[in-house]
């Protein structure tokens, strides 16, 4: 979608670790320690793609993958803006009554068709709404 509405789509991530894991939140400021590498999408993804074997190891074992600088993301993951980010975060994914991830909102609006076409009717829905005069 982003590459067929390059001007009208953006992507804006939200952190939503559930409380259920014991994982989600260490694993979600460890993606956010690698974005502030330029890394944050790579990261994410191996953290999904190892969703069953979380844990610290795993998140060293992932940072060292992508070639993270190991004393920087280690203090970014302790960083209190980035605790403060992620749970700012899920305090937005509460009041939008999130309840599980991943969640997609296009326009305010939750997307319960994640298929490529439902991403494709709800984007054309708001494109075509936001185009109409007032």
């Amino acid at each position: 979608m982003l590459e067929q509405y390059p001007k009208e789509v953006k992507v804006v991530f939200k952190n939503f670790p559930l409380t259920m894991h014991q994982f989600a939140a260490p694993a979600a400021l460890a993606a956010m320690a690698a974005h502030k590498q330029g890394k944050f999408w790579p990261y994410h993804d191996k953290l999904f793609a190892n969703s069953g074997s979380l844990s610290e190891k795993k998140f060293d074992e992932i940072a060292a993958e992508l070639g993270l600088n190991k004393a920087q993301f280690d203090a970014d993951r302790k960083d209190p803006a980035l605790q403060a980010l992620v749970n700012r975060d899920l305090q937005d994914g509460l009041k939008a009554d999130v309840r599980g991830v991943p969640a997609v909102f296009i326009n305010g609006r939750l997307l319960k068709d994640r298929t490529l076409q439902g991403f494709r009717d709800l984007i054309g829905k708001q494109l075509q709404k936001a185009s109409q005069p007032s």
